[in-house]
């Protein structure tokens, strides 16, 4: 059965935030990439976004994980009431990936197709018909 676990945007300050919950929570941060890492001469990302959390984990408990990004400033901020959050759906297979994505994503607003990631995971985002944001991965090596 797949993994279900919460996603907030931030508007720079995801760093901070997570810091705040680690003091909170305890534990240590399962990953932190920062979107200047994937920066390449085919796709270069700007000096503004580069420090830029593109991703951070911090696991709670036995099987919760809080995850969150910053999102890039030439994409805009976050309203910070509006679109916030994502569900993050860890599938235990490509198969179970492909089913969620599609049965999740039907009537919906797909973001990003499923696909093969740089960081070799399998990873797609769409919004639903009812407007949620989800985000669907499957990490082979996990």
């Amino acid at each position: 059965m797949a993994l279900i676990n919460p996603y907030i945007h931030f508007n720079g300050n995801a760093e901070e935030a997570f810091t705040f919950y680690k003091s909170v929570f305890g534990g240590t941060f399962r990953k932190i990439m920062r979107y200047g890492d994937l920066s390449s001469p085919e796709h270069p990302i700007p000096d503004t976004d580069a420090k830029r959390i593109m991703h951070i984990a911090l696991p709670i408990g036995q099987n919760t994980v809080l995850l969150g990004s910053d999102v890039m400033q030439v994409m805009g901020n976050v309203n910070e009431n509006d679109n916030r959050n994502s569900i993050a759906i860890t599938a235990n297979s490509r198969d179970e990936a492909d089913k969620l994505f599609t049965g999740l994503s039907k009537g919906g607003k797909i973001e990003m197709l499923l696909s093969d990631g740089p960081l070799g995971s399998y990873f797609g985002m769409f919004a639903d018909q009812y407007g949620v944001q989800w985000m669907v991965n499957f990490d082979p090596k996990a």
